[in-house]
């Protein structure tokens, strides 16, 4: 639960599918129609946290989803939107790169609401670091949009603890959530902690303390590639760990009676850091076998033993 949406679902449905591919085409019909369907889908199993970003299929992914909501505006109602801002790809003016200066952000969030065609954003994001950011200059303009009522929330993608204390240095308004890459096959967020102080620690990527850091402060963290691109729940790998966590992922859903999806997703939720995972796959069957994880409740035992099969070896 996110303490500042205390009706939040535990699950995000991630919109980055939508819109009919990462390409020049334009929207059809059948791309609306599809978002409709998902929508109907993840909202029936109580899936109310939606997440897009500016990028996502170069804007469509929020205009078939805006579309959808023309249709049936009622079901803004019972939603949480959040989006992201601040990449830039490519372009005539210079190469793929992030853009923290206040017209960008501005003119993101223009863009944003006007593809969605809602008045107010529940969270927006800023999608990855920007090296060049001015502080005064982003915080000011984050509080100016919330007070244009653009925006309700702030929230950060891809950024450690000391990024997030710094930017919060120059907020009055909280930094409600973290979007990271986590999951069984992507577990250097717990493999920092473990080996502290053994050599293993040397070639860790990520920053100690960022969960700590947002446990702390009730960030929320919201887990994108949750699901590790599909490697333990059907698609085919060569990997031997790969292939051994696979199996005992399918030993423990028959155990717990549930789908695998629903073991690799309940992995994550059972840290106590309250991890909500982004769902970003457009199979309804697929998202409905996901969703089976909320009842799930992994032995300590169990959670220990999928850690170590995905890591390919014993604990320190």
């Amino acid at each position: 639960m996110n303490a500042h949406f205390p009706h939040a679902s535990r699950l995000i449905y991630g919109c980055m599918g939508l819109g009919g591919g990462w390409n020049d085409a334009p929207v059809t019909k059948a791309d609306i129609s599809q978002a409709r369907t998902i929508i109907d889908t993840v909202l029936a199993l109580d899936i109310n946290v939606f997440d897009h970003a500016d990028i996502y299929t170069f804007g469509k992914a929020e205009t078939v989803f805006g579309e959808a909501l023309k249709e049936a505006p009622r079901l803004k109602d019972n939603m949480i939107i959040q989006s992201k801002c601040a990449i830039r790809f490519e372009d005539e003016l210079g190469p793929k790169r992030y853009d923290f200066s206040a017209n960008h952000i501005h003119t993101s969030v223009e863009g944003i609401l006007s593809r969605l065609g809602i008045e107010q954003l529940d969270i927006l994001l800023l999608h990855r670091p920007d090296p060049l950011m001015e502080l005064e200059e982003v915080a000011g303009t984050l509080q100016l949009l919330q007070q244009q009522g653009k925006i309700k929330h702030v929230g950060v993608s891809n950024m450690h603890g000391h990024q997030i204390n710094y930017l919060q240095s120059a907020l009055t308004t909280p930094i409600v959530a973290n979007q990271l890459e986590m999951s069984l096959g992507f577990r250097d967020w717990l493999e920092d902690g473990i080996t502290t102080n053994s050599s293993a620690n040397r070639n860790m990527g990520y920053a100690a303390g960022t969960l700590e850091h947002c446990m702390m402060n009730k960030i929320q963290l919201q887990a994108w590639g949750s699901l590790a691109q599909g490697k333990y729940t059907g698609a085919n790998t060569e990997n031997q760990e790969d292939r051994a966590t696979a199996d005992l992922v399918s030993k423990l859903a028959s155990e717990y009676q549930t789908t695998p999806e629903a073991i690799v997703l309940s992995w994550l939720m059972r840290h106590p850091a309250n991890i909500a995972p982004v769902l970003g796959s457009t199979n309804v069957d697929r998202i409905k076998a996901s969703q089976k994880a909320v009842n799930v409740h992994l032995s300590r035992e169990h959670w220990y033993q999928l850690f170590e099969v995905a890591r390919g070896q014993e604990m320190p």
